[in-house]
């Protein structure tokens, strides 16, 4: 208990504090990006250790020097969103996040202001047009950084992905980085403050070329997932069970 109650002061507090050097970073240097120096070495370092998180990163050498991409991640806790901002260093990004986040005072804004997408999954033709925004951050020279699943996996198994992430690195023609977490959701469980410090795995995977796919998004979300489940087994996770793949229903957000 006492640990939960310290975890949410800090991360209120913390928050305060980072936000207004954000958003100066941001005017100061007429930049959106400005504002990821303090997002990822001053306010996710934090909240990591608020949580007694210890953070464990294996693969970043497999990921190109310079050119935009996509990270493709699983989702197990809420905590993700820090531990890939400090496990990501230095490479600049920004989330594709669920609509509610939109509406957090101070995270929502400061996601706003610094260009990161929304998608409103109730609204396929809303939905698309994220991605499409998405895009043109990419084509801009920007990385994004998008969890597969849709949400967060109660069981810690990988669950089935969306097929928006992998349409959108075939339109825009870049490499998609497969990014596995493991532990995060035991620290901290889906809809829970009950905050358990342990050590939160990262393993980043080689790009994978869309090239070779052609337009089969199916072939090329499976190929991901594949190396997503791959590197949960390796670092002693559930993996993740064959997805089914179904035709996509008309109304169906991506």
């Amino acid at each position: 208990m006492i640990r939960n109650l310290f975890c949410i002061v800090v991360a209120g507090v913390w928050t305060v504090v980072c936000f207004p050097l954000a958003v100066l970073m941001m005017v100061i240097k007429f930049d959106a990006s400005a504002s990821m120096l303090v997002v990822q070495k001053l306010w996710s370092p934090v909240l990591l250790w608020a949580g007694g998180a210890t953070l464990s990163v294996t693969g970043l050498e497999n990921l190109p020097t310079k050119g935009p991409m996509i990270f493709a991640s699983n989702h197990q806790s809420t905590i993700d969103i820090p531990v890939l901002f400090v496990a990501l260093l230095p490479h600049d990004f920004r989330f594709v996040s669920k609509m509610i986040l939109k509406y957090v005072p101070l995270m929502g804004w400061y996601m706003s202001w610094a260009n990161f997408v929304f998608v409103d999954r109730a609204n396929k033709q809303k939905a698309i047009a994220s991605l499409e925004k998405a895009g043109e951050q990419i084509r801009s020279g920007v990385n994004i950084v998008m969890f597969a699943e849709g949400t967060r996996s109660e069981t810690f198994e990988i669950l089935p992905f969306k097929k928006g992430p992998f349409a959108l690195a075939l339109s825009a023609g870049v490499p998609v980085v497969p990014v596995t977490i493991e532990g995060s959701g035991k620290l901290m469980p889906k809809n829970s403050w009950n905050i358990t410090p342990g050590v939160i795995h990262v393993s980043v995977g080689k790009p994978i070329d869309p090239k070779p796919f052609g337009n089969n998004r199916d072939a090329l979300m499976i190929a991901v997932r594949d190396v997503v489940i791959a590197q949960s087994l390796a670092l002693n996770g559930p993996g993740g069970k064959p997805q089914v793949l179904v035709p996509d229903s008309p109304t169906a957000a991506p």
